[in-house]
């Protein structure tokens, strides 16, 4: 992969180790309205797609769309007080981040939360080696279309051919396919190996070091 020059980087269970956080802040959701809780494990089947989908997947069978209308700001004002509490990048990321940009690669982040929160976080853990964080927003479609890995290399002046993606989830994989670059999975994050291997994922990373070895 000698031509790479530029590295696009899912969030959620790929540089940052969210579960607990986004586990909590959607479990409060759940208990204000009045519907079951659920464990950390079952949040992390459902987690990659943005957090409306995830709660679709979770609340009780027949509950309405204005419902979950209801639930999103809710979740939004409690993830936006707390998405900092447990959160932490996984072992290695930084290392290999730093690693990275010494190399001269560019790094973005490209992700489903809420751009705000996206923006947050990178600043908070990221900003010595990635330039440039996108998140949902109005205006760009989500992933898995491939329109915020665009507006990331559109802002960091890279081209597809001279790109990779580096992602956990199914969601991740067809955003690397539908953008037209090659994907490197992750095996820490919020899927297993088998699951991957069974949508279509063929690269991967068993620890953030083993990126470098694959570029």
């Amino acid at each position: 992969m000698s031509n790479i020059n530029t590295v696009i980087f899912d969030m959620d269970g790929t540089v940052l180790n969210t579960l607990e956080d986004l586990t909590t802040s959607v479990n409060f959701v759940m208990d204000k309205f009045g519907f079951p809780k659920h464990t950390l494990q079952e949040y992390r089947k459902v987690f990659g797609n943005g957090i409306r989908q995830a709660i679709e997947l979770t609340v009780p069978e027949g509950t309405s769309a204005e419902v979950i209308d209801e639930m999103l700001p809710v979740f939004k004002e409690h993830y936006d007080k707390h998405c900092l509490d447990k959160t932490r990048p996984y072992d290695g990321i930084l290392e290999l981040m730093k690693e990275l940009k010494q190399r001269g690669y560019k790094l973005a982040i490209v992700s489903n939360k809420i751009d705000s929160a996206v923006k947050e976080l990178n600043q908070r853990f990221f900003s010595e080696a990635v330039e440039v964080a996108i998140g949902e927003r109005p205006g760009i479609k989500r992933k898995p279309a491939p329109d915020t890995v665009y507006e990331a290399l559109k802002e960091l002046g890279s081209k597809v051919e001279e790109s990779i993606y580096v992602g956990d989830s199914e969601v991740d994989y067809a955003t690397a396919v539908n953008s037209g670059l090659p994907c490197i999975s992750v095996l820490w994050g919020f899927r297993d190996k088998d699951y991957l291997i069974e949508i279509g994922a063929d690269v991967f990373a068993k620890e953030p070091k083993d990126v470098l070895d694959l570029l």
